[in-house]
């Protein structure tokens, strides 16, 4: 799960992470009051789940009340698009209201699960305000990282060689350890996925603040967190993501047109490998999972061909723990109600083959069989074709 940036700051503030004075906001007049607060000088920052907002138009700075009152009136109702958002965009509906801060470097800190050393890892660069995945490509040797003892934790000697390796010294260099050891606390507390505070500011006084905040949160623990789970905003996310976890579904939007349902990570991500090595794009990872009902595969099928983007549609079902029949029985089930005209190339092994064959058959309706991956990718783009 993802939050907005006022929300992650607030987070991390209980846990001694030093941030801006600021306050989200949801009206021109509010901005206006927040900055005469502060002290007149601020800056004005869209509330979306999208990186870019700077180049989009999303970030302001205002030199007076009044005119932070002018600007929060054009940014608020205003349809960002950034690199991120794709060209539709996301509607901005708050902002986040800042002091202005003097800048003296912009670094980076980041905290993220290794899955190949199942530790977490802690990350720091000198080159902050751009995305790590540029310097990681541009410049590698620039990013310090700490591998963190799930058990033990963050040591201190581990936060005292990232921030002597960005370059910090005397009392800025105590607050950055200091800093650094407040963000693996907020991390490791709140079960996240990510932590990123990009940039990680110094000001011309030396201090050291999280200028801007980003969280991901694994949903498997979000029930210990119900402050965070709360946190959730539905107009961010993909309508179709959002009912696709109301029954529990692994649904990821893509921008392709080749609608895919699959049982299992493993086997979608083929799928949509094969797909693309038959000329097509998939428009979706949609994974039911092994233990599905009738029901949702029901819906997950709706929410397969509710999209506008898919031409064609890819059932791939290995039948272990699912049976085929069941799958057959909720595509049917689907297709009826929902009298598609998505042309939908099934693919059935394992468990029940047979008789979900059977059923398929029997439903009257024009589902193509494909014989082995390889057949169904290219029937499924050539019907795209």
């Amino acid at each position: 799960m993802k939050i907005h940036e006022y929300q992650a700051k607030q987070i991390l503030s209980r846990y001694g992470v030093r941030i801006p004075r600021g306050e989200v906001v949801d009206s021109a007049a509010r901005a206006r009051d927040v900055a005469a607060a502060i002290g007149g000088r601020v800056v004005l920052k869209a509330q979306i789940h999208a990186g870019g907002r700077g180049k989009g138009g999303g970030i302001k700075l205002a030199a007076t009340p009044d005119e932070a009152e002018a600007l929060a009136r054009a940014m608020i109702g205003m349809t960002l698009v950034t690199h991120q958002t794709g060209p539709e965009g996301k509607l901005v509906k708050r902002l986040l209201v800042e002091e202005a801060v003097e800048v003296a470097r912009e670094l980076y800190l980041g905290i993220v699960i290794d899955r190949a050393t199942e530790r977490p890892v802690v990350m720091a660069s000198t080159e902050g305000g751009v995305e790590i995945e540029k310097v990681a490509a541009e410049k590698p040797e620039l990013i310090f990282k700490e591998w963190v003892h799930p058990a033990a934790g963050l040591a201190p000697y581990q936060a005292r060689q990232l921030a002597f390796r960005l370059g910090l010294e005397g009392e800025t260099h105590k607050q950055a350890v200091q800093f650094i050891s407040s963000l693996y606390r907020a991390f490791e507390a709140s079960d996240a996925s990510l932590a990123e505070i990009n940039p990680l500011l110094i000001t011309k006084q030396g201090q050291v603040l999280a200028l801007d905040a980003k969280m991901n949160f694994d949903d498997n623990a979000l029930d210990r967190h119900p402050d965070i789970k709360a946190m959730r905003d539905l107009d961010e996310e993909s309508p179709l993501e959002v009912e696709a976890s109301r029954y529990n579904l692994n649904y990821i939007k893509l921008d392709g047109n080749v609608g895919c349902m699959v049982n299992g990570a493993g086997l979608a991500m083929a799928t949509m490998d094969i797909i693309k090595y038959a000329g097509g794009q998939p428009a979706n990872f949609l994974d039911v999972g092994g233990g599905v009902t009738e029901e949702a595969v029901t819906n997950a099928f709706k929410i397969l061909v509710s999209d506008k983007d898919v031409k064609a549609a890819l059932i791939n079902i290995f039948g272990g723990i699912v049976r085929c029949d069941l799958i057959a029985s909720g595509v049917v089930k689907a297709a009826r109600e929902l009298g598609t005209k998505v042309p939908v190339v099934i693919r059935l092994e394992g468990t029940n083959v047979e008789l979900g064959k059977k059923i398929l058959a029997e439903s009257g309706l024009s589902f193509y069989a494909a014989d082995g991956m390889k057949d169904a990718a290219e029937k499924v783009v050539a019907l795209v074709k």
